[in-house]
């Protein structure tokens, strides 16, 4: 059953367009059959009718006239494609029968016309079967194939076969008259009497196409605001203060749409008051830590004053970290075209400047849509961490289909391999990174993860195999 499921289509737009077109289509496959089969019992019908009302017609004018008068009868009455023969004795029909039903019917037709008692023999078939078996007839008027084809084409437009000529079948019936003669009635029919009925398909494939764009656009249409619906969710992610979803369109719409406004504006406003709560409490609390490094000053005991100052400091950086981190998340910096490759030469140039080293290999001209000001201090915060652990930072980027990526390596000692995403933790630092050398407050690689997402993109680390970090932020084009 797995194989089966994984035909099953993912997208709703294909499931509702498959089902609906599988369903219309087998209802017009069976309405087609009904009217086919509707269509061919009418034919039948009425040509059985036709051919008997004029067989019983012609045996009855036979009947009632002299038999020294019939010949002059008969020629007067064969006209293409009838022709007519007066017989002594049955001529012997083909024995394989084609045409079943039209035979039958014929049969039944001629019977309620002519009488039960009076014998009746009837064949249908391809002309060729039946030319063979047929004596050559002295009273059939020559009529010019080209005049018959054209004749019947006009009436009937028949299909010709491969060498062009018309195909057609030969209608046979004999009886016998009252004084004892036999007369044979032959009819040469088009084969696309009996055949299928083109026009009717042609008719039914145009009904299917427009059935198939119709159902296509009106599942579209359906499936038009949902489509919105996961792009505005997709969207609240990367920018909470993205417009609202346009309240339109049927009713269930325009209540999922003011559903998703009214939970974007309740997360907007709770993110709000915790941002400002957490940056209202981390700005108050410097003034009591700088007013207790300022007593801290005073301490006869320098062993004493010199850990007090160290924890004061320690906590004012932790102050500082989560003010920057609250600032990294709620911004109003715009969106706009990036040229990232000059965003990292400017990097670049300041830890030159400040006598780091670090390596650079960029593309030309590469561009991304992101918040300047973010993602340079995304990136900033990766190059020092580079730096302070690694002692240098490379940097290169790849331009890939649909997405960019920043590889930021160093050649420090790396991380355990558990802790690669704990380190992404908010106030999370390693054993290692606590001594005041390194120092930190634990909040750089935090930061840089929520600009990331906040960009659409992801960051994620990765220990190098020849001894180092690798630190990939990958950044959609659009």
């Amino acid at each position: 059953m797995g194989w089966l499921r994984r035909l099953v289509p993912k997208s709703l737009f294909v499931r509702l367009t498959v089902v609906l077109l599988a369903v219309l289509s087998l209802a017009q496959v069976g309405s087609a059959w009904i009217h086919y089969r509707e269509r061919g019992h009418l034919l039948y019908y009425a040509a059985g009718l036709n051919a008997a009302e004029r067989v019983a017609g012609i045996v009855r004018l036979l009947d009632s006239v002299d038999p020294a008068d019939r010949h002059r009868v008969m020629e007067a009455l064969s006209v293409p494609p009838l022709a007519i023969r007066l017989l002594d004795e049955p001529v012997p029909l083909p024995g394989r029968r084609n045409y079943g039903t039209q035979v039958e019917l014929l049969h039944r037709f001629l019977h309620r016309y002519l009488g039960e008692e009076r014998p009746v023999r009837v064949w249908a078939g391809p002309e060729e079967q039946w030319a063979p078996s047929r004596p050559p007839p002295r009273h059939r008027p020559a009529v010019p194939p080209r005049a018959m084809w054209e004749m019947h084409r006009a009436m009937h437009g028949p299909e010709p076969d491969a060498s062009g000529a018309p195909q057609l079948v030969s209608f046979i019936v004999e009886t016998q008259l009252g004084d004892g003669q036999w007369v044979l009635v032959e009819s040469v029919l088009p084969r696309s009497l009996f055949a299928w009925p083109y026009r009717l398909l042609a008719s039914l494939a145009l009904l299917a196409a427009s059935v198939f764009l119709v159902t296509v656009i009106a599942v579209r249409w359906l499936t038009r605001p949902l489509a919105e619906l996961a792009r505005a969710a997709d969207e609240l992610g990367r920018d909470m203060r993205r417009a609202p979803l346009p309240e339109k369109g049927p009713l269930e719409v325009q209540r999922a749409a003011r559903a998703f406004n009214r939970m974007q504006a309740r997360i907007l406003r709770f993110l709000e008051d915790r941002f400002r709560i957490l940056a209202a409490v981390s700005h108050d609390l410097k003034t009591p830590v700088t007013r207790l490094r300022l007593r801290a000053e005073m301490l006869d005991d320098e062993s004493l004053r010199q850990k007090i100052c160290r924890d004061l400091e320690e906590m004012n950086e932790m102050l500082q970290g989560a003010l920057d981190f609250i600032r990294g998340i709620e911004t109003q910096e715009g969106t706009r075209e990036v040229d990232l490759g000059a965003l990292l030469e400017s990097l670049q140039d300041d830890a030159r400047e400040a006598g780091h080293r670090m390596m650079l290999r960029v593309p030309r001209g590469l561009t991304v849509p992101a918040r300047p000001l973010a993602l340079k201090r995304c990136l900033d915060n990766l190059l020092t961490n580079a730096i302070v652990y690694g002692g240098g930072a490379e940097v290169w980027v790849e331009d890939l289909p649909g997405e960019v990526r920043v590889v930021v390596a160093d050649r420090g000692p790396g991380i355990p391999e558990a802790e690669l995403e704990h380190v992404f933790e908010p106030f999370y630092r390693l054993e290692g990174s606590r001594s005041r050398q390194t120092g930190g407050s634990g909040l750089g690689l935090s930061i840089a993860r929520n600009i990331a997402r906040a960009h659409g993109g992801e960051l994620t680390l990765h220990n190098r195999p020849g001894g180092g970090l690798e630190a990939v932020l990958v950044l959609p084009k659009a």
